[in-house]
């Protein structure tokens, strides 16, 4: 039996350029991969975009009011807009009425949501967010957690991302045996601080999770590992310098190529190869982050999202779901689920 049509609850209204691309990227998904979106947000905004757009896709409209701004801090914000658009996706998937939900606006305040209303997997003690980034070798990305939802991690946090990591790398990026990687100064176990030497010891003797070693800075890229682990505060700086690293080489190559190769004759020959580069070092191509640890299925989006990362947000929540990466989880630690957190 084949994987049940997901329905993913998309928050119409959170992102830089919310609503129009992200209603864009939701009717690309369900026209394409085969879902049901949900949007959520202000009806009238919606429709008014749904209506610019010559495509015979119904998408079922879930109202909400208001949203959380990125000034704003994210626990009382959340309780203050109780019916904020990603507060009633969240609860869409508490009540089973939706799969996942993919999210491009407050980063903090989806996670602090999806705590609150879904709680913790048993097991859990802290959430992480897994992004995906290319590698030098093609069609093997590296998945790096937590980048950015814990700023301080025990040990044992770091030990529970790595498992997580592994399952995710698994079922979803269908790699077999992960190779699991714990970011350091040097490749020596005794090499780092305190933190990175105990979490060495704990990833060694854990007999769940392939691991080979320390990764060096200049290994996270090189495809040498597929899954990297590291407290939220260094991978949410890797995952942005990353970005930016991508962005400049691009930049160069739009600069540099017309000088040579007889200038726009030799751009227009190396198009189709300049449309892979891109492919392969733009984080769009990724949509998102997953929410791992946390009983429900939650992509975390860039805030600057188009719709192209939007459809990608919602394939990745997609397989996700059909991968059933929760089931998995919930099996190493035990079914129930750890009661929401108000200030974890």
């Amino acid at each position: 039996m084949g994987p049940t049509r997901a329905r993913i609850a998309i928050d119409a209204m959170g992102g830089d350029h919310a609503p129009a691309e992200i209603v864009a990227g939701a009717l690309r998904a369900q026209e394409e991969l085969g879902i049901e979106a949900l949007l959520v947000g202000d009806p009238d905004q919606i429709q008014a975009y749904l209506k610019q757009h010559n495509s015979s896709a119904h998408l079922e409209i879930i109202p909400s009011e208001g949203t959380i701004e990125m000034n704003e801090e994210p626990l009382g914000a959340l309780k203050r807009k109780p019916k904020a658009s990603i507060n009633v996706a969240m609860d869409l998937v508490k009540q089973k009425r939706a799969d996942a939900v993919v999210s491009a606006g407050h980063s903090g305040a989806a996670m602090a949501a999806a705590l609150l209303r879904l709680g913790r997997l048993r097991g859990i003690d802290r959430p992480a967010i897994g992004a995906v980034l290319p590698t030098l070798v093609a069609g093997k990305p590296v998945l790096i957690l937590d980048v950015g939802a814990n700023v301080d991690c025990r040990p044992k946090f770091l030990e529970q991302f790595a498992q997580m990591g592994t399952i995710y790398s698994q079922y979803v990026l269908g790699v077999s045996t992960p190779k699991v990687g714990l970011l350091n100064i040097g490749e020596e176990p005794c090499k780092g601080n305190d933190q990175a030497v105990r979490t060495h010891q704990m990833l060694q003797d854990n007999p769940k999770i392939p691991f080979v070693g320390n990764a060096e800075g200049r290994d996270v890229l090189s495809g040498q590992f597929d899954v990297i682990v590291c407290d939220g505060f260094v991978g949410n700086i890797l995952l942005k310098f990353a970005e930016a690293v991508g962005e400049v080489a691009l930049q160069i190559l739009r600069e540099e190529l017309p000088q040579g190769l007889n200038g726009k004759l030799g751009v227009t020959l190396l198009k189709p190869n300049l449309k892979r580069i891109k492919q392969r070092m733009d984080h769009a191509e990724h949509g998102g982050g997953l929410l791992l640890g946390v009983d429900g299925v939650c992509i975390i989006s860039h805030g600057s999202s188009q719709a192209p990362s939007i459809f990608n947000a919602v394939r990745l929540a997609k397989e996700a779901v059909d991968h059933q990466v929760l089931d998995r989880i919930q099996s190493c630690y035990g079914r129930k689920t750890a009661p929401a957190s108000e200030g974890e």
